[in-house]
């Protein structure tokens, strides 16, 4: 399938709100085509100068329109997808595109591994000493919570790249499982260091005074 390309050095994932400010002359025109259109637009990620993945999305509304053209505006972001080809204009439009292949999001998650990693992602709110919204354990999914945990950019993109919830929970259970060993180590640290605190005030030990 052919999408008209808006590359970003970010990473959305489908179903997520997406806000975005246009400006340049070429995204003005792409909104205006899909307000007309009502066309989808895809959102490589830039990443390594490299575009090879990435998120279609839809518009949802304009929600500013400034002096000059500029425009605040929503999408939701639909499917993933693997690049396959990019041109730097589109037909005889300014804004780029390419030809793409959806990846399916094959939902094969059990319940089990939803609740395992709920637990985790509690007990990493809990460390950090952060409000834990209740979550249903059925109405949430690894793209959900894939902004809520700490990904780098970099495991943001690799997550997005597996097809597979089942994969994609093991993905996140193996950060969380991480960052928590991390930062329980780094917080066995600092009661450590505030041990020795304590210890500031007492005369060092005088070996001279002890008979052997």
């Amino acid at each position: 399938m052919k999408l008209p390309f808006f590359p970003l050095q970010s990473v959305f994932f489908p179903g997520e709100k997406v806000p975005l400010h246009i400006f340049e002359d070429r995204y003005k025109q792409l909104i205006n085509d899909c307000r007309k259109e009502a066309i989808t637009f895809g959102i490589p990620v830039y990443i390594d100068e490299n575009i090879e993945y990435g998120t279609e999305v839809q518009l949802i509304e304009v929600v500013n329109t400034y002096k000059g053209g500029a425009m605040d505006i929503n999408c939701v972001a639909r499917q993933a997808f693997k690049v396959i080809s990019f041109n730097s204009t589109m037909n005889d439009r300014l804004y780029a595109g390419g030809e793409v292949r959806f990846i399916e999001n094959i939902k094969d998650s059990e319940l089990d591994a939803k609740q395992k990693v709920y637990q985790k992602l509690k007990e990493l709110y809990h460390l950090m000493d952060v409000p834990f919204a209740p979550i249903e354990i059925e109405m949430f999914n690894s793209y959900t919570l894939a902004h809520k945990m700490g990904l780098s950019f970099e495991q943001e993109y690799e997550l997005l790249k597996i097809a597979s919830e089942k994969e994609r929970l093991q993905f996140i259970m193996n950060h969380l499982a991480t960052t928590i060993r991390v930062l329980n180590e780094v917080n066995r640290t600092k009661v450590l260091i505030e041990l020795n605190g304590h210890f500031k005030n007492f005369d060092p030990l005088d070996f001279k005074k002890f008979k052997i």
